[in-house]
């Protein structure tokens, strides 16, 4: 296939960089058949990215009624879903149970009672562990801390014990375990160290109250390098899993849950653009991309920046790199991928690459403006 003969904007994956990330966790895992890793939908749910992860082996971590049916029609196993989330409506609690899904993670005691009572309906149990906000600073963009006291996730510590004995009262529920999220895109792994101490300490005032944690689910937000996705493709899960390995004090036969999601599918993605104009302004000079953050909306909603590159330059003589903002076409200032970003010099027709765009890129592209989704390409 001719990529550059391509309408853009559109996504590339590569699926080998997938598979080869694929079998780095699972390297990082095999000797801990305690470990069991979720991939987390929400970072893409492009159908043949999520049938590659199924093959792999990997469950899914899903947080809508729409995702754990999107993980069931790739072939991850019902056994293998599990479904978080702090606003699970009835609809979607219901698909999860008609799905046969291995555990919901729940929130709040309403949301408890409110599936002990349709599980009723459906003459099925529920197996659910409690999201706990452990209020631990994860050291990462404010819009992606989810572990603090004043983020909307998950139940205070002094709620959790009366939460248990609940579920253990209700005929329709089956106490599964504890979860935890802090946040997502962390590079700082001293935070994890942090969580495994907390989830210890925890443990022990549970089996002081006489109650069995037969699951701990860790949650995911291994960050990836956005500043040199060449040279770092694939994240540092051996560091990351030898943490919990090593620092978590688990009691016997209990299992461990991982949710990754951004680490696994982050670098093998690329959104391509072709820049429509170069245009001189009175003190800046622009490439104007047929992109925009309806294709990619990370840089404008968090202030974040993808590896940028020229690849049409890359044909012709090299050149002295020159200070370009690269922006798209949508009738917004935000929208604007990276300001003096030092590319060749640019003409009309180039085509752009913005790098480790496999997450959060395609699954959070909009129709603003009245745009039409951008299309998606696969290499092997």
């Amino acid at each position: 296939m001719d990529f550059n003969s391509l309408e853009t904007p559109y996504y590339h994956y590569d699926l080998a960089l997938l598979r080869r990330t694929l079998d780095e966790v699972k390297r990082c895992t095999k000797n801990n058949p305690e470990f069991h890793v979720h991939y987390a939908v929400k970072a893409n749910f492009n159908p043949r990215i999520l049938q590659t992860i199924a093959a792999a082996g990997l469950g899914a971590d899903c947080v809508s009624g729409g995702e754990v049916s999107a993980a069931a029609a790739a072939g991850i196993p019902s056994e293998k879903i599990v479904f978080a989330g702090v606003g699970k409506s009835d609809s979607e609690i219901i698909t999860a149970l008609r799905t046969g899904i291995s555990c919901f993670n729940v929130e709040s005691r309403p949301e408890l009672e409110n599936i002990s009572e349709l599980a009723a309906k459906e003459g099925v149990t529920a197996r659910v562990a409690f999201r706990i906000n452990p209020n631990i600073d994860a050291h990462t963009h404010a819009k992606i801390t989810t572990g603090l006291s004043e983020n909307k996730f998950g139940l205070a510590p002094e709620d959790l014990l009366p939460a248990i004995r609940r579920a253990q009262e209700l005929p329709s529920i089956e106490y599964a375990g504890l979860h935890f999220h802090i946040g997502s895109q962390i590079q700082d792994l001293k935070v994890y160290v942090t969580l495994c101490h907390y989830i210890n300490n925890l443990l022990n005032e549970l089996e002081a109250a006489g109650i069995a944690t037969p699951s701990v689910n860790v949650g995911g937000g291994l960050g990836i390098d956005y500043v040199h996705p060449k040279e770092n493709p694939i994240p540092p899960f051996e560091k990351y899993f030898n943490i919990f390995r090593h620092e978590l004090r688990l009691p016997a036969g209990c299992q461990l849950h991982f949710e990754l999601g951004r680490s696994i599918v982050g670098q093998c993605g690329t959104l391509i653009a072709r820049t429509l104009y170069v245009k001189e302004g009175r003190s800046r000079k622009f490439v104007i991309v047929d992109a925009g953050f309806t294709d990619l909306i990370r840089p404008a909603m968090y202030g974040s920046h993808h590896f940028t590159e020229n690849l049409t330059a890359a044909t012709r003589p090299e050149a002295t790199l020159q200070p370009y903002d690269v922006v798209g076409p949508i009738c917004e200032s935000s929208d604007v991928f990276s300001r003096d970003e030092l590319l060749p010099p640019t003409l009309r027709g180039d085509l752009i690459a913005f790098r480790s765009a496999g997450a959060y890129g395609e699954a959070m592209a909009s129709c603003y403006n009245c745009r039409p989704l951008p299309k998606s390409y696969f290499s092997e």
